[in-house]
């Protein structure tokens, strides 16, 4: 514990999310031990009050909790179980929250091993993309024992609004993916009916005005339809990241024997963005890939 009597975090994966995540718990006072893969945003950190730690093994050594916001399941797996991972520096009793999205067999296998090594666990993917994780208003979904979410909780409280604890280790995880599945069929519905609207000469911006008064109303719609009339597609949320959550989103519907129509569709579109070169632009650039005929090919 640190002389305030907050517990000391240890923060692995300071990207579009986790730099601001940390930034945030830092503000709170919490006392933080970071790393990440490049050293500017833990030259950053440190800058404001950060300790940097050397490696994750080193990190866990020095927290009583261990966040990982990582990319993909793969660089779980590494810094949680690999050669220097958290695993090898976990404090018996420390608890390893992963807020990276990730398949649930992989949440559910980290949450085992830190079990193992007499840790706790808890899987808590994250929405609201790098907006929420700024001004700390994300939705927070979490999977794992209850006493474990209510000792996180105060930690929870400070990055974000809406928490929730779902269910058993992997239950974050799964939430997370029917999430990403509304999100990504919602952008490419934003996307095609702008898209119409232009294409049929009726002005974008104003049947996105009117819609947002009616039953179509959505976030997707506010926020990343004004993305798509102003063709900003800086990154909030990069296309490749919600390609990696609708694989996930469809194997997982595939191991439980459903079909989801909308998720191999809203799969199939991020792949073709990510295969035309625009896998770092915003999600929302979905709409990209939409161009109407020309009057002589209709």
């Amino acid at each position: 514990m640190a002389p305030n009597g907050k517990p000391v975090i240890g923060f692995i994966g300071l990207g579009i999310m986790g730099k601001p995540m940390a930034r945030n718990l830092m503000k709170t006072g919490y006392s933080l031990v970071v790393h990440n893969r490049g050293r500017g945003p833990v030259d950053e950190l440190v800058k404001e009050g950060a300790r940097a730690g050397s490696s994750p093994k080193d990190v866990a050594q020095q927290s009583d909790v261990v966040i990982t916001m990582l990319p993909d399941s793969p660089d779980v797996e590494e810094v949680v179980l690999g050669k220097d991972g958290v695993l090898e520096g976990l404090r018996p009793g420390a608890t390893l929250v992963d807020m990276s999205t990730i398949k649930p067999a992989v949440a559910r296998r980290v949450a085992e091993a830190v079990v193992k090594k007499l840790g706790k666990a808890l899987d808590a993917p994250v929405s609201g993309g790098e907006k929420g994780a700024t001004e700390a208003t994300l939705s927070i979904m979490v999977g794992g024992p209850q006493d474990v979410f209510d000792a996180v909780l105060p930690i929870f409280q400070t990055l974000g609004k809406n928490i929730v604890l779902v269910g058993d280790s992997g239950a974050g995880q799964i939430a997370k993916a029917a999430n990403q599945l509304v999100v990504g069929v919602t952008i490419e519905a934003v996307a095609e009916a702008l898209a119409l609207a232009e294409a049929a000469g009726v002005d974008p911006a104003k049947v996105r005005a009117v819609l947002l008064g009616g039953f179509a109303q959505s976030k997707i719609l506010d926020m990343h339809g004004q993305r798509m009339l102003d063709g900003n597609f800086v990154p909030g949320f990069k296309a490749k990241l919600h390609q990696k959550d609708m694989r996930i989103v469809t194997e997982t519907a595939q191991e439980s024997g459903l079909d989801a129509p909308a998720g191999a569709l809203a799969l199939d579109r991020f792949t073709k963005l990510v295969d035309s070169g625009g896998g770092e632009k915003d999600h929302s650039a979905l709409r990209t890939l939409l161009k109407a005929k020309s009057a002589a090919t209709r």
